[in-house]
């Protein structure tokens, strides 16, 4: 294989998971895609910081709690990393990256770090 071939292929082998890691999801098919990493996208409908007690976030997509399709959730100890979310974000068309995990029979994604949110392109 010429050296342009070979720089190719590994250009392609490299940048493959990257193009399927960008895969993005509307929030309400979100729980079609458990167990994925990819970029689920939608309205925060519902924002919710826990002040007292466990101090985390709940991002919840498409309505109100409990009829929300999808929660981008945020741990209190990842909190000081990614601000405000529930004021930053409420009401905004949002996408939150990362792997698609079931919770309470809801699909969720945890926060851990300010780049797995980007507001939506339109």
């Amino acid at each position: 294989m010429p050296l342009d071939e070979n720089i190719f292929a590994v250009a392609f082998l490299i940048a493959t998971p990257v193009l399927h890691a960008a895969d993005t999801i509307p929030s309400a098919q979100a729980k079609d895609h458990i167990g994925e990493t990819a970029a689920v996208c939608g309205r925060i409908a519902d924002a919710r910081y826990q002040e007292n007690g466990s101090h985390v976030t709940f991002l919840n997509f498409d309505g109100p709690y409990p009829d929300h399709t999808f929660t981008a959730f945020l741990p209190a100890e990842n909190r000081a990393k990614l601000g405000t979310p529930e004021k930053d974000h409420n009401g905004r068309e949002i996408c939150v990256s990362g792997k698609i995990q079931e919770y309470h029979g809801k699909p969720e994604i945890v926060l851990t770090d300010p780049q797995q949110i980007k507001a939506e392109a339109k």
